[in-house]
Formats: C-alpha cells, structure tokens, sequence
C-alpha cells in the first residue's frame, strides 16, 4: 500500500500533468518531491551536489520541450522520446546519456506478449524517465533504490542501472510463458492438432519481436561498459552492470534458441501433414481401385448378360421374312449362339482380369 506522504510516491493528477514522480534526492536520500517542474530545476540550482528523478508518462510534446529546454536535451532525443516507436539504443548527446529500452509483460489469459517501451534521459546530475507503456513498474524500482541510500549516492548511472536490471528481470517471466507455449504446441504438433501451424506462426511472430527488444541490449551494454573509465563510472556500479549484461546475454541466447525450435517445430509439422495427406491420398486411390474393379466385374457381366438379350431381341421380332423362323434347327441355333457369345465373352473379360 503506498503512502502518499512520501516523496518518491506523490503522484500528480493525471489531468493537468503527466508527471507521476519527481523526487530531488542528496546523499542518496530524498529530500523534496517539488510540485512542478520549475521547482525542480531551483532545488537544482541551490544544491548542486543533489540529483532530480522526474517520472513522465505519456507527456505531451510541449510538457517534454519544456522540460528538454530546462535540462538541456538534444532535440533529436526529445523528438524520438515524443514519437515512441524506437527501437532499443544508446546514444550520447554531450555529456546526456539517452537510452530507449523496450520492456516486455507476458499474458497467461491471451499467451501474448505486450511490449512496453520506455526512454531514458541521464545527465550529471538529473534521471528524466519517459514511459510509453504500462511495464516497467517504476514506481518498484524507485522504492528499491530509495532502500539502497549507499547504491543511490552513486548517481544517475545508479538510476540507469537499476532500470535496466528491472526490465532485463522482466524478461524471465516472458521466457517461461514462451517456453511453456513452445512445450504445448510440441504435444499439438504430435497429436495432429490442425490449428498447430496457426500457432506456431504466431508465437514466431512474438519470438521475433522479443528478439527485437531483447538483442540490442547486448551492443548497448557494451557500449556503456567501453565508457567505465573514461566516465569514470564507480567500480561497484560497473560489476552491477556487468551482471545485468550477463543476464541479458542469457535472454537473447534463449531468445535465438525459441527461433530455432520453432522453425524445427514447424519443419516438423509440415512433414507429419505432409504425410498424413499421402497417406490419405493413398487411401483414396486405393477406394477408387477398388471401385474401379467393382465397375469392371459389373460391366463384365453386364456385357455377357446383354449378348442373350440381344439375340433373343432379333429373333423376337417376328418379321415374316426371316428364314430361321422356319428353319428346324433355328431354336437350338440361337441357344448355341448365345451359349458361345457368353462363354467367348467370359473367356475374354477373364483373361484381361476383369473377372
């Protein structure tokens, strides 16, 4: 439950401002929580040796040019922090750090990932943090180093780091709904499940945008680890940031491991319906052979059936000039006739096979 009083935790009504945090913290302590940001940039002023946290959510683009203006931002930086959509990067504009993270949130109710995103302006002696998304909590982060006076003494770099340790911690449980998703869609694969490729392409598609997210840190964390010394960054800090670097290798690692499976899962299942389909199709054509004998020996017979028929038709017709009506062996003639129309027929059609 949050305690209005404190400082770190004042928040502003969403109506007239977007500031939700703006703290002024000396020897790593909070020590005022202005109501504007004027404020802010006077307690600056009369304490030179104090840090400005301010917290920005969704600000409107004159809010951001005024405060780009008080601290010094680099217009370029502001325009992207305005815009959003960027991807992950680092970038140095004199001596203001700025940084863009995209922070990540897995959903058990939908098995979707919402990607959140998050840009960061770190200067001597001030943190700007502008969120476009509901993830990373900040509000956890700030009581974290509030809790650590000595981690928060290190400055701004200190406030870098445990925002990226937050959204790089924020990783794990997408890594274990992704991996759970990858296990189901092995045991839908396997059992025939006909939605299994339409799965698997949409959780590919979330792979790849979590590698989107993901895979940058690595250059950006290496970028800040090449600056150590000439900053002169606080030793403790760097094995901080050193041990955020690591964990955000492993993701990535997991991440390209993710890819991989499903481009296995699915290679797999267009074999299995590739041959559940031959399989089928030989089923198929094998009916249809049979059918195919089955009109044979109908046909056959129906050809033998129909040679005594249509003898008996023509003698049946009763003509007056037909000469095998007066012939006394006319009779046994036409049941020869058809008898040898039979049996030649049947002789034939079984030795095509037809029989």
């Amino acid at each position: 439950m949050t305690d209005p009083a404190h400082p770190s935790q004042r928040q502003m009504p969403e109506a007239t401002t977007s500031i939700i945090n703006n703290v002024v913290y000396l020897d790593g302590l909070p020590v005022a929580s202005p109501a504007t940001l004027a404020e802010t940039f006077q307690q600056l002023e009369r304490q030179p040796d104090s840090m400005a946290w301010i917290g920005l959510y969704r600000p409107a683009e004159e809010e951001l040019m005024s405060a780009a203006q008080q601290l010094g931002l680099h217009e370029l930086a502001v325009e992207d922090a305005v815009t959003a959509r960027q991807r992950p990067k680092l970038e140095r504009y004199g001596d203001t750090l700025f940084v863009v993270l995209r922070s990540a949130q897995y959903r058990d109710d939908t098995e979707d990932v919402d990607f959140g995103e998050l840009h960061l302006f770190v200067g001597p002696n001030f943190v700007l943090t502008v969120r476009h998304g509901e993830a990373p909590d900040l509000a956890a982060v700030r009581r974290r180093v509030e809790d650590e006076p000595d981690l928060l003494r290190l400055g701004p770099e200190a406030v870098l780091y445990a925002v990226l340790d937050a959204v790089v911690d924020g990783y794990a449980p997408v890594v274990a709904g992704l991996q759970n998703d990858i296990e189901e869609i092995e045991t839908e694969v396997f059992g025939r499940d006909p939605n299994a490729s339409r799965r698997i392409y949409a959780l590919s598609r979330e792979v790849v945008e979590f590698q989107r997210a993901t895979r940058p840190l690595l250059a950006m964390l290496d970028s800040l680890s090449a600056g150590f010394a000439k900053y002169g960054i606080d030793e403790e800090l760097q094995r901080y940031l050193r041990d955020v670097a690591d964990h955000a290798a492993i993701v990535v690692e997991q991440a390209e491991s993710f890819r991989g499976m499903l481009a296995d899962i699915l290679t797999v299942n267009t074999t299995l319906v590739t041959q559940a389909q031959n399989a089928e199709m030989q089923r198929l054509a094998e009916a249809s052979n049979a059918q195919n004998e089955q009109i044979k020996r109908i046909s056959s017979w129906a050809a033998i059936l129909f040679a005594p028929t249509l003898i008996g038709t023509v003698y049946g017709m009763n003509f007056r000039h037909m000469p095998e009506l007066g012939w006394t062996a006319g009779y046994p003639f036409a049941l020869l006739l058809m008898a040898t129309v039979c049996v030649g027929l049947y002789l034939i059609f079984k030795r095509r096979g037809w029989l």
